[in-house]
């Protein structure tokens, strides 16, 4: 590999893939092409952040460079398949686009998958927890309001997930959980146990943008832990096949991305972690960099944690120097991604960490593995390390581990798209109803066709709840004299009665 340097960016020439063409209803994820390595997804952010929130992006050699939205990898790419399936079309998984009908366990949702004909396939499942995270979308926010209404989240929060494919539900407020409860369920069970003995499944939180073990056991006033549900079809993704380069580096060969072999040996801040990954040469390459939170989830080696083969949770291949946690364990640290996360009152003053040890936090007076080994979440950039933050007392670490990583897909970023208002993650659209659920098969179109009346419901491609200029189908003159508060959108209370009066024939129901 060669470094180029110009005035804003610098190029990394890496290794591309031959393109794949997608035919409809194509599966070519996973090991389908044997020896095409499995190209890995962005992670969605193309903003830039410094310690405190945004910055403009930095060019080379300056402060913060390295960062995700510096670096750009196979773009996220769907395609909605118009019979409530929708096709990663960089993965090639697919995926149901509705959220079941309320929250379940996995031996309910394995009951679902079994039963599952939508789309005219039966091999439905529910996905492990790397398939689960590739969907997730680091353009998300927690938001920094309180929320605007029971159910939804708060007017700046946006879902971790493209909302433009995937319907979206936050947590139940009306029934006790808090709107950032939006936890969806995986098939990878944690080889240990969190929080005092208890049986633990990995979920994503797309309200939240977390991997965290999940108690599955019936303690607590609420009985077992129950989770939304996304099924997923196609070949498995997720697996690595390590060869060891014998010169300090480790090649997956399912991704195509070459790694050292060694972590940092030292812990360090997040802006230390960035100038460390620009500034390192190793193996006779210069070309290394901080992963982003895909990349660094992806190696996670979830049959392995410290309580089980006492080592951190990686394949062994690979070393990794232990720390003692917050409990005096003998332990394996966070480690740093190049990924900002936006949370709280103050979006973009954490970054993304993946926990190849233990994922400590303090509750009921006891320090303790609250999300386990595999766990993904978020650390300070600056500050001083504490315990107890949030409901189960987290353990946040300003310092962390390093573990280098180069090639992929993956090239200087584009500058940012231009914005349209009428897509994620600027106009998020919240699941307006579940699908219904008749002889045990999922059926529907995915879009929550016959929760709302006719009007809205046959002309809101995106589903937002309303009807846009370009989404109405009648004379624009109609459209003004319609839009009674000139918000430029149409709602239910403002729909025309009676048949249309021309212009365009109205669009048939989908």
């Amino acid at each position: 590999m060669i470094r180029y340097f110009g005035f804003f960016t610098r190029l990394r020439i890496s290794v591309v893939l031959a393109a794949v063409p997608v035919l409809p209803g194509m599966i070519f994820g996973g090991p389908s092409f044997a020896g095409v390595p499995t190209p890995m997804t962005d992670t969605g952010q193309t903003a830039c952040y410094g310690n405190t929130g945004p910055i403009r992006c930095p060019g080379p050699d300056a402060r913060f460079y390295g960062q995700d939205a510096n670096y750009s990898a196979a773009p996220m790419a769907y395609r909605d398949n118009g019979d409530g399936t929708v096709t990663d079309l960089i993965t090639g998984l697919m995926w149901s686009r509705a959220v079941d009908a309320g929250k379940v366990s996995l031996e309910e949702a394995r009951d679902t998958a079994s039963a599952m004909t939508l789309g005219g396939y039966t091999d439905w499942r529910v996905p492990n927890i790397k398939e689960l995270y590739s969907l997730i979308n680091f353009s998300g926010s927690t938001g920094n309001t309180r929320p605007v209404s029971s159910g939804a989240g708060p007017s700046s929060a946006v879902p971790y997930i493209n909302t433009d494919y995937f319907n979206f539900k936050y947590g139940k407020v009306d029934r006790g959980e808090r709107y950032i409860d939006a936890q969806w369920l995986s098939s990878t069970r944690y080889v240990s146990y969190t929080m005092d003995r208890n049986p633990t499944l990995f979920g994503v939180n797309f309200a939240d943008g977390r991997i965290k073990g999940y108690g599955t056991g019936s303690r607590g006033p609420r009985g077992e832990k129950k989770f939304y549900v996304r099924f997923v079809r196609g070949d498995a993704y997720g697996e690595n096949n390590f060869m060891e380069n014998g010169d300090g580096t480790v090649t997956d060969l399912n991704t195509g991305l070459t790694w050292m072999q060694a972590d940092s040996g030292r812990v360090m801040t997040w802006e230390e972690a960035l100038a460390y990954a620009e500034s390192a040469a190793h193996a006779g390459l210069d070309d290394w960099r901080l992963p982003d939170a895909k990349e660094l989830q992806y190696i996670v080696d979830y049959t392995r944690s410290p309580d089980t083969s006492g080592s951190a949770a990686i394949d062994p291949v690979f070393s990794a120097t232990s720390v003692t946690n917050e409990a005096g364990q003998r332990d394996f640290a966070h480690y740093w991604t190049s990924t900002s996360h936006l949370d709280g009152r103050r979006p973009g003053d954490s970054a993304v960490t993946v926990c190849f040890g233990r994922a400590m936090g303090q509750m009921r007076g006891r320090t303790m593995d609250v999300h386990g080994a595999g766990a993904q979440r978020s650390d300070p950039k600056t500050g001083r390390s504490a315990i107890g933050h949030g409901p189960q007392g987290d353990a946040r670490r300003v310092k962390n581990m390093v573990r280098l990583v180069r090639g992929g897909r993956v090239t200087a970023a584009n500058p940012l798209p231009a914005a349209d208002p009428d897509r994620y993650p600027h106009k998020v659209r919240i699941d307006p109803g579940y699908e219904a659920k008749t002889g045990g098969r999922l059926t529907g179109q995915g879009h929550g066709s016959g929760t709302r009346p006719g009007f809205v419901s046959r002309l809101d491609r995106d589903n937002d709840n309303r009807v846009s200029w370009s989404e109405f189908d009648g004379p624009s003159r109609h459209f003004s004299k319609l839009d009674r508060n000139n918000d430029g959108y149409l709602t239910e209370d403002e729909a025309p009665q009676g048949p249309p009066s021309g212009g365009r024939r109205p669009r048939p129901e989908q």
